[in-house]
């Protein structure tokens, strides 16, 4: 039996409650994610906004794999450049009426949308009443779940989980003879190798081959590199009582660190970012890559994309500091709107689409990773994603162990600009490291107040 959704945007709160706990007074027990989602006679349409980077793919390989099992749900999935993502979700939730039935949201704005009251908790009572049996929310590993919470409420679930890791080509290694990383290697060891795995590769006595490339520009996401080596030594961005942690020895160490990585990349490296390493790396003009891990479908399998074969392409943790190996956290989450009128439709897309069948698929399909501790424990379809997971499940550990994420905080997008200006101020030399800390620690201190 399957029991009308109808869309009615004038529906008040209170009455759309009411409506649903009729719906699920009367309808069978047992049937998987929400119950009755839609009718032949009343399809639900649900509006989702994401990332251009995948909503196309999303809209054109998981919703019809979504259809198979829910027919009667239209899923409409818009495309927004990542820089106006956040302020267009933060415009539509402040509308009387919004839009948007579902957010795909960046790692570390769950916290400003949820103080805004855009998002629903999706264990309060009325969604708990129409979660499926079958979802088990201990199966999620712990760091990429807590990407979705925000002060004891789970506003978001895990549905495309990213981790920086090491990526490293074994042909450059095995030319510059220098034996393949392995999860024990540690920092120093890395900076010893990194000298001679600077080479030339072709025997004209030019080198042509370097060893590293990763975010050096001003950019949101270069501090993440700081902050893995930060972390890896046992160190952390605030402290118990919010305040900032960082500026100190230990903070200063990682950030050297991370500066030293520039002597030993290829010309130009200070002014690289994300495209331009991944471009060197694919090109094999770089022997190891710091860079989000969700990019291994098309670095190592996709030829379309990468001069590289599957068996040359090796991934894992990045290096070992004085307390662990090194990664850092950046989950998309999705979340429902507060406001919604479409929430039995919308419940039923993101359970399925963060259950196990639901990961697997997007696995298998788009090369995205899950978040399960079961989906990463399980033999996969693809052969390439075995040392994948196996990697994830290390990496999602220690994230957990160490805190390894950005700021959480409404303010967080503001504190991770500061780092970004100070970072790179450091990196291009434009200002020391002691001063680049002491400026973002001061800062971020105001910010967050």
């Amino acid at each position: 039996m399957k029991l009308p959704m109808v869309k009615m945007k004038s529906r008040p709160p209170v009455l759309a409650n009411l409506m649903c706990a009729a719906v699920l007074m009367v309808a069978p027990v047992g049937t998987a994610y929400a119950q009755g989602a839609s009718s032949p006679n009343a399809p639900a349409e649900i509006k989702i906004m994401a990332n251009e980077a995948f909503a196309n793919s999303w809209q054109t390989q998981l919703v019809p794999e979504f259809n198979k099992r829910f027919p009667n749900v239209k899923v409409v999935i818009d495309g927004v450049p990542y820089a106006e993502l956040l302020p267009k979700m933060m415009l539509d939730a402040v509308n009387a009426d919004p839009e948007y039935d579902i957010l795909v949201i960046d790692d570390p704005w769950v916290p400003q949308l949820a103080a805004i009251g855009a998002l629903a908790d999706l264990k309060s009572k009325d969604i708990a009443a129409i979660t499926s049996p079958d979802y088990d929310w201990s199966d999620f590993n712990t760091a990429p779940l807590a990407a979705g919470e925000w002060k004891g409420k789970q506003y978001a679930v895990p549905v495309r989980s990213n981790m920086l890791l090491m990526f490293y080509n074994r042909t450059l290694y095995k030319k510059a003879g220098v034996p393949e990383p392995t999860p024990n290697l540690t920092w120093d060891e890395f900076f010893k190798q990194a000298k001679t795995l600077v080479q030339d590769t072709n025997g004209d006595g030019k080198e042509d081959a370097w060893a590293v490339d990763t975010y050096f520009v001003r950019d949101s996401l270069t501090p993440t590199i700081w902050q893995a080596i930060l972390n890896s030594n046992g160190g952390k961005l605030l402290d118990e009582t919010g305040a900032p942690a960082f500026n100190n020895e230990a903070g200063a160490k990682a950030l050297d660190m991370h500066k030293d990585l520039a002597k030993y990349g290829p010309p130009g490296v200070i002014g690289h970012g994300y495209s331009e390493a991944l471009q060197a790396f694919r090109q094999a003009k770089v022997a190891v890559m710091f860079n989000w891990g969700s990019v291994y479908k098309a670095t190592a399998i996709d030829a379309n994309t990468t001069t590289l074969k599957e068996e040359e392409v090796g991934i894992q943790v990045m290096p070992v500091g004085s307390a662990r190996a090194g990664t850092h956290r950046g989950i998309w989450n999705a979340g429902i709107s507060s406001k919604t009128d479409n929430l039995q439709a919308s419940w039923t897309f993101l359970q399925w689409l963060s259950s196990k069948e639901g990961e697997k698929v997007n696995a298998s399909l788009l090369g995205s990773f899950p978040a399960r501790k079961s989906t990463l424990g399980s033999k996969p379809e693809e052969k390439w994603l075995e040392p994948v997971y196996r990697t994830l499940q290390q990496s999602y550990e220690l994230a957990a162990e160490g805190e390894m994420w950005r700021i959480r905080s409404p303010k967080s997008n503001a504190a991770q600009q500061i780092l970004a200006d100070e970072v790179a101020r450091a990196i291009a030399g434009q200002v020391s490291t002691k001063e680049a800390l002491q400026a973002a620690a001061t800062k971020i201190k105001s910010t967050l107040k």
